[in-house]
């Protein structure tokens, strides 16, 4: 088959406002976001993955992690993101026991997260892996 080639594989999701989304992940999480040709919007990753984000009339939020972030430090940028205006506790205790700023503890069976919702209820994730 040598026309399917992987070699501009990229990963899509939906959101109900363009806009809103620009913002979010433009302003408030500092990422580079470009306009798309076709009306949407390309998410450029600093290690040199894409994101494609379109909009959708009937959207409906994710049920599970659209986008995870990998940080040294999860103390620190839950601070951040709550400074900007960001919500990290999402959960229930009951679904997954946090503290009060919403990072839930690995205790060695995974990796210290904490969840996030962009503006179409989306959710995102940053975690401290190493």
């Amino acid at each position: 088959m040598a026309d399917f080639t992987v070699d501009h594989a990229f990963s899509s999701f939906s959101v109900d406002d363009i806009d809103a989304a620009r913002e979010f992940y433009g302003t408030t999480l500092g990422l580079d976001v470009q306009p798309n040709p076709m009306g949407f919007l390309d998410l450029r990753l600093p290690g040199g993955g894409s994101v494609l984000i379109y909009g959708k009339p009937n959207h409906e939020p994710a049920t599970f992690t659209i986008l995870n972030f990998d940080v040294a430090d999860i103390e620190s940028a839950v601070d951040e993101l709550i400074a900007r205006g960001v919500e990290t506790k999402i959960y229930s205790d009951e679904e997954f026991p946090s503290d009060h700023r919403g990072i839930v503890r690995g205790g060695g069976e995974g990796p210290d997260i904490a969840w996030f919702r962009d503006p179409a209820g989306n959710v995102l994730a940053v975690m401290q892996t190493g």
